[in-house]
C-alpha cells in the first residue's frame, strides 16, 4: 500500500480512537484498516497503537508519529494541487458546522463575500444545534458557543457574546418589570434544557464580579434558540440571550431589554479544528468568518 494511504488511515484510526469507525469513514474493510497499520509498523519499527477490546489509542511514539503524518499528508495535498490552481488561490471543499441562528441570520447572508473573494472553494454548511463531532462526521471546522469541555482540538477563541435579560411588551404588561434579582421570585422564565444533556439551564446574573444563579419558575420549557426566542416574543417569560440574537426585535418594540444592570456572564465563541495541520482554504475562511463574527456579534 501507498506510504501516503498507510498515513492516512492511521491518523482516521486515532482520530476515531476506533478501527471500525475509521473503516466505515474511509469506505474500507476494518481489515485493510487493521493491515495497514499493522504494515506501518512494521515500516517505522515502533508500536504505534495501543489496543483495547473497548479503544484503540495511540502510544507515545504514536503520538509524535500522529503529528508528523498530518503534516505529511498537508504538504502532500498541497503539492498535488500546485499546478491545477493558482497557489495563491485556495481550492477546494470545506465542511463547517456553526450554532442555528448565527448561521441563518449572520453567516448565510454573509457567503456570497466569500465566495467571490475565493471563487474555488466550495462551502457545505451545517446549520445545526447539535453537537457535531469533527471526526466521524468528517467536518473541517465547527464554531462553538460557551464553555468548551476537554478535547484534543485545536480551539481558536474568537470573541465573547453578550447575554441580555429581554421580555415581551405582553408580558411586562401582565406582570412588570423586573429590576433586580430579588424581584425574579415573582416572575416565570422560558427554561431553555440543553439539547445535549437535557439539563435545565439557571438564570444567572453577575454581582461584584461574582456569578449567581437561580432556578426560575417556568411553564414552557424548550430545546433550541428559535423556540426559546418564539415563546419569549409570544409572552410566556423571561428569557437570557445573545444580543445579537434579538437585536432586530429589540428595535422593532417586539422585545424589551430588563436588568441591564445585572447580565449573565458572556458567553466564548470558539473555532475548532480537527488538528494543527490544515489546508489553505481552512485557513482563509476562518480567518473571514472571525472578521465577519468580531464585526456582528461582538
Amino acid at each position: 500500500m501507498d506510504r501516503i494511504d498507510l498515513f492516512r488511515i492511521f491518523a482516521r484510526v486515532v482520530e476515531c480512537s476506533s478501527f471500525t469507525r475509521a473503516a466505515h469513514l474511509l469506505g474500507v474493510p476494518r481489515s485493510s484498516v487493521s493491515a495497514a497499520v499493522q504494515e506501518l509498523e512494521a515500516r517505522v519499527g515502533v508500536r504505534l497503537l495501543h489496543r483495547t477490546t473497548r479503544k484503540v489509542a495511540p502510544t507515545q511514539d504514536g503520538l509524535v508519529f500522529y503529528e508528523r503524518c498530518q503534516q505529511v499528508i498537508a504538504d502532500v495535498e498541497e503539492t498535488e494541487n500546485f499546478f491545477r490552481q493558482n497557489p495563491a488561490q485556495p481550492s477546494g471543499r470545506l465542511r463547517i458546522d456553526v450554532p442555528g441562528r448565527i448561521g441563518r441570520l449572520v453567516i448565510a447572508p454573509a457567503l456570497p463575500d466569500f465566495l467571490e473573494r475565493h471563487p474555488h472553494i466550495e462551502i457545505d454548511l451545517g446549520v445545526t444545534d447539535r453537537a457535531v463531532n469533527l471526526v466521524e462526521d468528517s467536518v473541517d471546522c465547527v464554531l462553538r458557543v460557551g464553555a468548551l469541555g476537554n478535547s484534543s482540538l485545536i480551539a481558536r477563541q474568537i470573541g465573547q457574546l453578550s447575554l441580555i435579560n429581554t421580555a415581551s411588551p405582553a408580558y411586562l404588561k401582565r406582570h412588570g418589570a423586573p429590576t433586580s434579582p430579588s424581584d425574579l421570585a415573582t416572575h416565570q422564565a422560558v427554561n431553555y434544557a440543553s439539547p445535549t444533556s437535557g439539563q435545565i439551564e439557571a438564570w444567572e446574573w453577575v454581582e461584584n464580579g461574582v456569578v449567581h444563579s437561580l432556578p426560575m419558575r417556568g411553564r414552557v420549557t424548550v430545546n433550541s434558540a428559535e423556540a426559546y426566542i418564539a415563546c419569549c416574543l409570544a409572552g410566556l417569560g423571561l428569557i437570557q440571550v445573545p444580543a445579537y440574537d434579538v437585536r432586530r426585535h429589540l428595535e422593532a418594540g417586539e422585545l424589551v431589554e430588563v436588568m441591564p444592570m445585572h447580565r449573565a456572564r458572556a458567553m466564548p465563541a470558539t473555532l475548532l479544528y480537527p488538528h494543527r495541520q490544515h489546508s489553505r482554504r481552512l485557513q482563509v475562511f476562518a480567518e473571514w468568518l472571525e472578521t465577519l463574527l468580531r464585526a456582528e456579534l461582538f
